[in-house]
């Protein structure tokens, strides 16, 4: 399995440059730009692939690519809360085809996302001289809208900006934390364990 490629970024932020700036308790928008990259800084922690939660958390598509079919008839995918996966591969010709969607299925298990494979596709010979012989694309979050993302998380978001807006040295005099109390246990019910 090559590492998963993120294809098309979510159209939203789980929280808007307003939510922010109240929690902030910001009444202008001069810190506007400020203020975004914070949030784009406490979503990039938490969010995808690379993520602190191993999840997605507004829909974007992704794809991730494995040398051959697999041994077994699964798939795991690298991500959960999957709404729609396609299968391609390259032929023995390298020209792509895809696998009809009424020979698979996307279950998702105690680790996520798995593309099952019917008993009844045979695996087709795939081109013997790519590493990116077979492809999974796929939708991965927990909806198209901001609101769609659970509260404590959209709270969490917010915590650290805030956070990092009040704070913004490396280091001060005093304790100091890198995340401010209570994220941790914001985020813990929605990370990903044993990925």
């Amino acid at each position: 399995m090559l590492r998963p490629v993120r294809i098309t970024p979510p159209a939203v932020s789980p929280v808007s440059i307003d939510e922010a700036r109240a929690h902030c308790r910001v009444d202008s928008d001069d810190d506007d730009a400020v203020i975004l990259a914070l949030i784009d800084a406490a979503v990039s922690h938490l969010d995808g692939w690379s993520g602190v939660l191993g999840r997605c958390l507004i829909d974007q598509d992704w794809r991730i690519s494995f040398g051959d079919w697999p041994a077994c008839r699964f798939m795991r995918l690298p991500l959960p809360d999957v709404s729609a996966a396609t299968v391609k591969y390259f032929d023995s010709d390298n020209v792509e085809q895809t696998v009809s969607a009424s020979l698979f299925t996307s279950i998702e298990d105690e680790r996520g996302t798995v593309v099952r494979f019917g008993d009844s596709f045979t695996f087709p010979s795939v081109y013997d001289d790519r590493s990116d012989g077979v492809r999974v694309e796929f939708t991965a979050g927990y909806g198209a809208a901001a609101t769609d993302v659970p509260p404590a998380i959209r709270t969490a978001i917010l915590l650290m900006v805030a956070h990092w807006y009040n704070n913004r040295e490396a280091s001060a005099e005093g304790p100091q934390s890198e995340i401010p109390f209570g994220v941790s246990a914001l985020i813990a019910p929605f990370r990903r364990v044993g990925v």
